[in-house]
């Protein structure tokens, strides 16, 4: 493997990726369904999806915040009726936080939203281009994850 940084071409490749991914996440950042909800409450809604129901400390160090934020994080979205709070099994000084049906059809409508802009945007490319970003599309899910 090069060394990315200090190789020219590859830390102007580098570069552009980091520029294009920023700019593209917050392009989709705001083709939200609910505007009331803040992109880190989004965010935790999203971890919740994925990784199913877990724990305020838990979700705190998915979601690299401290734990006493996500302790807000978590009241905030239960008294938006998103997340309902459940005693641990195996701990009872423990809550587990799992997502609502509400927030279940929330985010899959914000995904839907999201997909379909993202879908319009690619209408753009040619063929060749269209063939590119579906093959990096992998490595960039990996990229997302290490």
């Amino acid at each position: 493997m090069p060394d990315l940084i200090h190789d020219g071409e590859s830390a102007a490749a580098v570069s552009s990726l980091r520029s294009a991914v920023m700019l593209l996440g917050r392009r989709l950042k705001h083709q939200r369904v609910d505007e009331s909800l803040s992109p880190t409450e989004m965010s935790v809604l999203g971890t919740l999806a994925r990784c199913g129901s877990a724990t305020p400390g838990e979700l705190a160090r998915k979601e690299h915040v401290q734990p006493p934020s996500m302790t807000r994080i978590v009241a905030l979205l239960e008294a938006k009726g998103l997340v309902r709070l459940e005693p641990h099994p195996d701990d009872r000084r423990q809550k587990v936080v799992s997502q609502t049906e509400q927030a279940e059809a929330m985010l899959a409508e914000s995904r839907s939203k999201r997909n379909a802009w993202l879908a319009q945007l690619a209408e753009g490319l040619d063929e060749d281009e269209w063939e590119m970003l579906r093959a990096a599309a992998p490595v960039l899910e990996k990229l997302a994850h290490l």
